[in-house]
């Protein structure tokens, strides 16, 4: 495994390629809606990326081996989807829960970032909805919290696996975090599951995603005919919360913060700066 430590100025790209990430959320957000497609929301960020920021979407045609290219430049991945949800012309209503993926390209390096969006606010959710990506999120910055010099991956996901699991929720084992840079996935794995005091150590300059996806009924998932969207099997709910994160001399920084970024939940205050 070669893990790349990232110079000063790399940092740099990779904050603006961070912010700009997360400010499509912000500008996509009075968008998601009872009523709006995916198809339409996917329109919307891509004009915004391009024409707005002078970026480039990044899925946008991202064609990994074994996979055919993706078509669209966002992923949408709705209620039961895991992840690389396909958008389309499928409308949003109220009660679902969308996760919106996000990654963009600035002067060659990569911005990745995803939020979840309860359709129609709070009250049209269920309990369980609510409760579910609440859980997620808490997940994510869990995971956040462990980030410091000398700490070892493992030790983000097992913060990861034991909230969710004692929430009765369970943790996807398929997919994970990973280093990010001038290539949209490189080196480490960032397993969301897992033991203390194993895994890689990190060090100053590592840049990775933190991107938990967690179901409320069990791990098991499937890929659709589209050969790009995970669901779950047995259909139950399914979250994802995601932010890139740079390993700093002190502690932890996150690259995919803007004005408009939900705040930190209560459980990592004691934890984190």
């Amino acid at each position: 495994m070669s893990v790349s430590i990232k110079t000063p100025q790399e940092i740099e790209k990779m904050r603006i390629a961070g912010r700009l990430g997360s400010e499509v959320l912000d500008y996509i957000t009075p968008y998601v809606k009872p009523g709006v497609t995916t198809a339409e929301l996917d329109r919307l960020c891509h004009d915004y990326m391009v024409e707005v920021q002078g970026c480039v979407p990044a899925p946008l045609n991202y064609c990994p081996p074994g996979y055919k290219p993706y078509p669209k430049s966002i992923c949408t991945s709705i209620n039961h989807q895991v992840c690389h949800g396909v958008p389309g012309d499928k409308a949003l209503k109220k009660g679902d829960i969308v996760n919106l993926d996000i990654t963009v390209i600035k002067d060659g390096y990569h911005g990745d970032t995803s939020r979840m969006f309860l359709v129609g606010g709070d009250s049209n959710c269920s309990i369980l909805a609510r409760r579910l990506c609440q859980v997620t999120y808490e997940c994510l910055w869990l995971g956040i919290a462990q980030v410091r010099p000398g700490a070892h991956l493992g030790d983000i996901g097992h913060a990861i696996q034991r909230h969710a699991e004692s929430n009765g929720f369970s943790v996807v084992r398929e997919f994970c975090g990973h280093g990010i840079g001038a290539n949209f996935h490189e080196d480490p794995q960032v397993l969301h599951y897992g033991k203390r005091d194993t895994g890689i150590e990190l060090k100053p300059g590592m840049i990775f995603t933190i991107e938990p996806m967690i179901n409320a009924g069990k791990a098991a998932i499937s890929e659709l005919p589209d050969g790009w969207t995970i669901v779950t099997r047995d259909r139950s709910l399914s979250a994802q919360w995601e932010h890139m994160i740079l390993v700093t001399d002190s502690g932890v920084e996150v690259l995919t913060l803007s004005a408009g970024s939900p705040a930190r939940p209560d459980i990592v205050a004691s934890l984190l700066p």
